[in-house]
């Protein structure tokens, strides 16, 4: 007999990227016919050689790498995302506003653990980011859909009507996961100015800022709220490394926030992980001081993917591209079975591995059986006209 199961963990859905893995067990593919992997939104290649050393000169000669660190992570990393975040936000940002975690899965509980409990709510913008649905589901907090439509922009309007008395925050992600659409400016302004009208917390999840069309991430950014001299009254910004340098594996994330959230959230990390990997630190600091053109070329590369797909997807006829960017293209298909039951038979009659809305989206949600998720970060222009023409044939 199994012991009991904590009924609030039993409820949460299992991870998405895992059980799409599962689809390929007893499937064979080709060389031919390939695999072609738009499931994850991660890179698969390692970080760039430069940094590898690094990290091994850090493992070998500094003892302090295999040690305890401080629980919100080491000092040196955090005065520097302070000093660049500031510079590119054109904001004050003070080294004991940053915080570094275990990944920005990581960031986000530990910052929604300091917001929200039992009974509370988080408004969360449809399609969602699935981790963040299930961490508020884990905890008995009650993630609020807002949904988006067709432009996938969260409505400020909407969003008011659905604030309640245990209403404690809204979560937004730009450039998004799952649509890749990018927030407009003035977009996240008048989320602030909601946020701060109702003294609610506006949680930035801004992963995917290095591939922002709009900006760089070292000279400028998608938004001007660090420019207010109280922003972190209401804004908690979340980040990760895992992108930029292709750190996955090392689990580097990071958030921005008043002082007294920090100590609260200090409790969590503590109990958690105790400090964030410290090669990982390393890797991140090496990168942020070394890699600024690399990392400058990747967006451009990304970029280029983004373009790819835009210019092509008007030959699959009667699928829709609804937005793309970051590393994301969110499509709405012709097919008559739900996007769930697609995407498991485009896994066997096409190859191909991507995500139904469905995993982003409220149970019965319309809108997720129509649509589907193709994470481009690891297929070039070559892949992705390949992966058109399997689309294409699939009937």
């Amino acid at each position: 007999m199994v012991s009991p199961l904590n009924p609030r963990m039993a409820a949460t859905f299992s991870p998405p990227v895992m059980e799409a893995r599962r689809w390929l067990d007893g499937v064979e593919f080709t060389p031919d016919h390939p695999l072609i992997n738009v499931s994850q939104a991660a890179p698969v290649a390692p970080p760039p050689l430069a940094l590898r050393e690094a990290i091994a000169h850090a493992a070998i000669n500094l003892d302090e790498a295999h040690l305890y660190g401080p629980v919100l992570g080491n000092e040196d990393l955090r005065a520097e995302v302070a000093t660049r975040w500031s510079k590119a936000y054109g904001g004050q940002i003070t080294d004991n506003q940053v915080a570094i975690t275990s990944g920005c899965n990581q960031a986000f509980a530990a910052v929604l653990a300091t917001i929200a409990g039992e009974g509370d709510e988080v408004i969360l913008p449809t399609p969602w980011y699935f981790n963040h649905k299930m961490w508020c589901d884990m905890q008995g907090v009650r993630a609020v859909p807002l949904a988006t439509g067709n432009d996938l922009l969260p409505d400020p309007a909407k969003a008011e009507a659905l604030i309640t008395d245990r209403t404690k925050a809204i979560a937004l992600v730009s450039p998004n996961n799952p649509g890749g659409v990018e927030y407009p400016a003035d977009l996240l302004r008048a989320f602030y100015a909601l946020c701060e009208r109702h003294g609610l917390t506006l949680l930035l999840d801004e992963t995917y800022r290095d591939f922002d069309s709009r900006c760089d991430g070292v000279t400028s950014a998608a938004h001007d709220l660090f420019q207010d001299p109280d922003w972190d009254k209401t804004l908690v910004h979340l980040y990760s490394f895992s992108k930029a340098f292709r750190l996955t594996g090392h689990r580097v994330g990071a958030f921005i926030a008043s002082p007294t959230r920090l100590a609260e959230a200090e409790k969590f990390l503590d109990t958690v992980s105790i400090c964030p990997n410290q090669l990982g630190q390393i890797a991140a600091l090496w990168g942020l001081q070394n890699l600024t053109d690399w990392v400058l070329g990747e967006r451009a590369e990304i970029l280029d993917r983004r373009a790819a797909i835009t210019e092509g997807f008007p030959q699959l006829n009667g699928w829709r591209l609804l937005d793309c960017g970051a590393y994301f293209a969110w499509a709405e298909h012709p097919f008559e079975e739900s996007s769930d039951a697609l995407a498991k038979r485009l896994v066997r009659e096409a190859g191909v591995l991507l995500l139904p809305g469905t995993m982003f989206t409220p149970e019965g949600d319309a809108a997720g059986k129509r649509q589907l998720r193709i994470a481009f970060a690891n297929v070039d222009r070559g892949g992705i006209s390949d992966l058109f023409q399997r689309l294409q044939s699939l009937r």
